[in-house]
């Protein structure tokens, strides 16, 4: 079965950590048997009204249980975690969900909205209805990009990975037939949608961060040059 923890509003400016690298911290957290498929990080809505940290966005750290009994387990570890990791002054939320929970419609569409329009607290728990979600802190305004991050990554089409398959490790330059051992489908999104061939190599320019289109792991690459590519993006500073 597989479980996604939203997680939202955990640090703060003076912190020297983000939301996202607390949802990757989690992976320790696990019991035996349960394993990481990844973590993805959801944009959300920009506006001056909103009281983001740096880019108001959100991480959900998806994970594979042998039984469903391990949700229960799941929460609590979730919980301890949150509220030990968090930065002093932040308003940590958390969403927890299974696949196959009747209520993913409404928080899959309220995940959407998130990226759109201003929501509220009120907005995020009626979507939530019948899945955990929870504040742990300050206004617990974390609990709107934490349930929207839930919504967006099972949906399946949104966000990008922060972590799958220890994507940091990888070098600079790595053939694509070694990214699709590791489960990393590799997709020209040139004119002429030509198909990158196994031999071929991808400058990820030091940040190999693939998107999830399609419940998979997509990198999306424009050509270089003859049998090179380059990886779309690049790391930006916390602002």
């Amino acid at each position: 079965m597989r479980v996604y923890l939203g997680f939202d509003d955990t640090d703060t400016r003076d912190s020297d950590f983000g939301t996202g690298k607390v949802a990757r911290r989690f992976e320790k957290m696990l019991p035996e048997g349960c394993r990481l498929w990844g973590v993805v990080r959801q944009q959300l809505l920009f506006d001056e009204r909103i009281p983001y940290t740096s880019h108001n966005s959100s991480a959900c750290a998806v994970i594979d249980i042998p039984d469903p009994a391990m949700k229960e387990v799941l929460l609590s570890l979730a919980v301890e975690h949150i509220e030990r990791e968090s930065a002093e002054g932040s308003d940590p939320g958390l969403c927890v969900a299974c696949e196959g929970d009747t209520s993913l419609t409404d928080l899959i569409s309220f995940g959407h909205l998130c990226a759109t329009i201003i929501v509220t607290q009120k907005e995020a728990l009626q979507a939530a209805s019948g899945i955990h979600i929870s504040g742990h802190g300050g206004s617990n305004d974390g609990i709107i990009g934490a349930a929207a991050a839930v919504g967006l990554t099972a949906s399946g089409w949104y966000g990008r990975f922060i972590e799958f398959s220890g994507l940091r490790n990888f070098p600079e330059t790595v053939k694509v037939s070694e990214l699709g051992r590791h489960g990393i489908t590799v997709v020209s999104l040139d004119r002429d949608a030509m198909v990158p061939f196994p031999e071929d190599v991808v400058d990820t320019r030091g940040w190999l961060r693939p998107r999830l289109w399609g419940q998979r792991v997509v990198l999306p690459v424009l050509p270089r040059g003859k049998n090179v590519w380059e990886g779309m993006g690049q790391k930006r500073k916390k602002s």
